[in-house]
């Protein structure tokens, strides 16, 4: 029974927490429409560069079978590090440049780096392993 009443008031809080967030991010916005503006273009550069991410190693995987023949880590990594420089100078690209950005932007970038590294490896060895199964 405690548990019911528990999840009954846990509800209700965070209900009325999201209902008083988006309100007030209306009057926020409706205020401010310039910051909206802003949002929505970090949005699309944010789409636009996990849509070059993940197409990219899709869309070169001839280079992966090249890889793969050659039979060695050295050109494996150099790949991976090839697809990581084409990530970064993209966001480079997109952002304009890196050196007026705060911590939190750098993070954020960092954060985003490292995930698109691993990215980028998982799908390289997912490649790997169909072209050795001959699929």
């Amino acid at each position: 029974m405690l548990a019911a009443i528990g999840q009954y008031v846990g509800g209700r809080v965070v209900t009325a927490i999201i209902t008083l967030a988006v309100i007030g991010g209306g009057i926020w916005f409706w205020r401010h429409p310039e910051h909206l503006e802003t949002i929505w273009l970090t949005i699309k550069y944010v789409l636009a560069w996990l849509g070059f991410v993940i197409v990219l190693p899709w869309a070169t995987w001839f280079v992966a079978s090249w890889v793969i023949s050659l039979e060695t880590n050295r050109a494996a990594a150099l790949m991976l590090m090839g697809y990581s420089l084409a990530d970064v100078t993209v966001a480079w690209w997109m952002i304009g440049s890196f050196a007026d950005q705060n911590a939190l932007t750098w993070v954020v970038l960092l954060l985003g780096f490292l995930s698109a590294a691993v990215y980028n490896f998982k799908v390289c060895e997912f490649q790997a392993e169909r072209l050795e199964d001959g699929l």
